[in-house]
């Protein structure tokens, strides 16, 4: 008889390490239980779904040759069992058994014995505890059944205004569905005081801020929902915050997910500060007969050091196969991640790999960072659109910690955060990324690439010769008159600025004059320097550092992310 391999949960990571084993073992005998009636679907794709981009249920559940992933497909085409409907309630790791209920009767449970024990339990959405979440129309998005909830009830023409809470990726994504393909009026109300706090920094968050609002989603961050108010019967009908009432239809909660490690816990498997299961590189588990991956584990942070569940469906995947090879006998590794994440929000894309500037800090380092707003393309290709790309690095070490960008393109956004990505678990200096080889063809990139000339900034901000300034700080000194701006762009591009603020307090220099004008740049207190995305406004640096002029910062990003960031100003 060959190796009895048991999984438990049949979602991402189920499915890959089944397949994996029985195509290395084919005389293995595999079983995979999931509590729903629906496995091996694309959970990061109900969103889609539910905006209607992904026509069916089905399309989430079916292979890339339109095949249905069901009990029947597993059972023929992969040679796995599937017991669908079914929960694992109790691991017995002396005796190698474990103890399922089956959910359909609710009260029979049965013990099936295994050689090696697979977890793929997941994680659980978080709940707050907040007054009225239990009442009809108000959900969670963790999976198919509350998807076809959500998009049903919508179709049915029940939902004219709907409230989203908490601004991570799922509830920009779960606005975006309902405002953009439905029209539901959608208020996004967050906690903390940015958009995706923690995938992006707040500079970056702002443009994507008012990208959402320019679409018609209402935003309301750092204020907390204290009660969401309905009917049992008729169901939700408002939501309270500390500062508001809003009227809605439904209430969508994307507050979060936590691993579901309640099942390895109570086996006396070790499991981490955030309730996720502990592995090795191994994917083993603290008993060497049962592994865990996906959603349910906590991983190293191949930048940070800590170790941090991340709940994405690639990682799944990849650690899938790790599982699978070894339980046949190989000795594959999975050393941990970077964090790389993308999203795409209406028409713009955003991507990050490992650190912002404020968890940098958090874990020890002293970070510093360029912003560069730059054409995607060859600025004179005609499809090019300007990218915007923060590189992160420490001060002391020169190491790079991080990279976020976004713009309209978001496989040209993606390709660059990849790049960089890759370099991260080998502890890449800047010079790396100065120097990073990357494809070149004017429909693509340009010849000095975006990726490579925030390095380069980088470059000169650590070797002391860019002095440059946050956007957001810029804008606060500025209005509480603490800096003065030259602006070396050209008359007409500085003339509404000098009309609204006045010609003492935006002084118009452009670069080419800069060196025969250098009297009229104030010396005594502090300057800001500017011009569209930054690499003028650099040069005037220089030049004016070369004449004694040392109190001058360069706005990182220039006009491009003033203008993106505070279009107000």
């Amino acid at each position: 008889m060959g190796l009895n391999v048991l999984v438990v949960g049949a979602v991402a990571l189920g499915p890959k390490v089944a397949c994996r084993v029985k195509r290395l073992l084919p005389s293995a005998q595999i079983t995979m239980i999931e509590k729903d009636c629906r496995f091996s679907y694309g959970g990061c794709g109900i969103p889609y779904f539910v905006s209607g981009d992904v026509q069916n249920i089905e399309g989430l559940c079916s292979t890339s040759a339109h095949t249905l992933r069901d009990e029947l497909f597993f059972e023929t085409a992969k040679g796995v069992a599937i017991r669908p409907r079914t929960e694992a309630v109790a691991i017995n790791r002396k005796a190698k058994t474990v103890t399922v209920r089956d959910l359909r009767n609710g009260s029979d449970t049965t013990e099936l014995p295994y050689d090696k024990l697979v977890l793929a339990t997941g994680a659980e959405p978080m709940v707050p505890p907040i007054p009225g979440a239990d009442l009809p129309g108000v959900s969670v998005v963790s999976n198919l059944e509350h998807a076809a909830y959500i998009k049903e009830k919508i179709a049915r023409g029940d939902v004219n205004r709907a409230v989203v809470i908490g601004a991570g990726a799922i509830g920009l994504e779960m606005a975006e569905a309902l405002a953009d393909m439905w029209e539901v009026e959608t208020t996004l109300v967050e906690m903390a005081d940015q958009l995706l706090p923690q995938a992006i920094g707040p500079d970056m968050s702002l443009i994507v801020q008012h990208h959402m609002t320019a679409k018609g989603i209402a935003v309301r961050l750092s204020d907390v929902v204290t009660r969401i108010i309905g009917d049992p019967e008729t169901g939700v009908t408002a939501v309270e915050t500390r500062t508001t009432r809003i009227p809605c239809d439904m209430v969508i909660l994307a507050v979060g997910v936590r691993p579901n490690g309640r099942l390895a816990a109570e086996a006396g498997l070790a499991v981490g500060r955030h309730g996720g299961v502990i592995v090795d590189q191994r994917l083993r588990t603290s008993d060497p007969d049962i592994y865990a991956g996906g959603d349910c584990i906590e991983m190293p942070h191949l930048v940070s050091g800590e170790r941090v569940p991340m709940p994405l469906g690639s990682l799944a995947n990849r650690q899938g196969r790790v599982i699978g090879t070894n339980i046949a006998g190989g000795q594959a590794r999975f050393d941990g991640t970077v964090g790389s994440f993308c999203i795409k929000v209406f028409d713009m894309g955003i991507a990050k790999a490992g650190l912002t500037a404020r968890q940098a800090a958090e874990a020890g380092f002293d970070p510093v960072y360029s912003v560069v707003a730059q054409a995607d393309r060859a600025h004179f290709y005609p499809s090019h659109a300007i990218m915007y790309v923060k590189l992160i690095a420490d001060r002391a070490t020169r190491r790079v910690l991080g990279i976020e960008a976004l713009g309209p393109n978001g496989d040209a956004v993606k390709a660059r955060v990849d790049a960089v990505a890759a370099l991260l678990p080998y502890r890449a200096d800047v010079a790396a990324v100065c120097n990073l080889e990357v494809a070149y063809a004017p429909p693509f990139a340009s010849a000095m690439d975006i990726v490579n000339n925030a390095a380069n900034v980088l470059d000169n901000i650590l070797m002391g010769y860019n002095d440059p300034i946050d956007v957001t700080e810029f804008v606060e000194r500025f209005k509480e008159g603490q800096t003065k701006v030259v602006d070396v762009r050209g008359a007409p591009e500085s003339k509404k600025f000098r009309e609204k603020y006045g010609e003492d307090r935006w002084i118009n220099i452009p670069q080419n004059e800069l060196a025969g004008r250098i009297a009229e740049v104030p010396k005594d207190q502090p300057v800001c320097l500017i011009c569209d995305t930054g690499p003028r406004s650099y040069e005037a640096q220089r030049i004016l550092q070369a004449n004694g002029i040392a109190t001058t910062k360069n706005i990182q990003g220039g006009y491009g992310m003033l203008s993106r960031t505070n279009p107000d100003f």
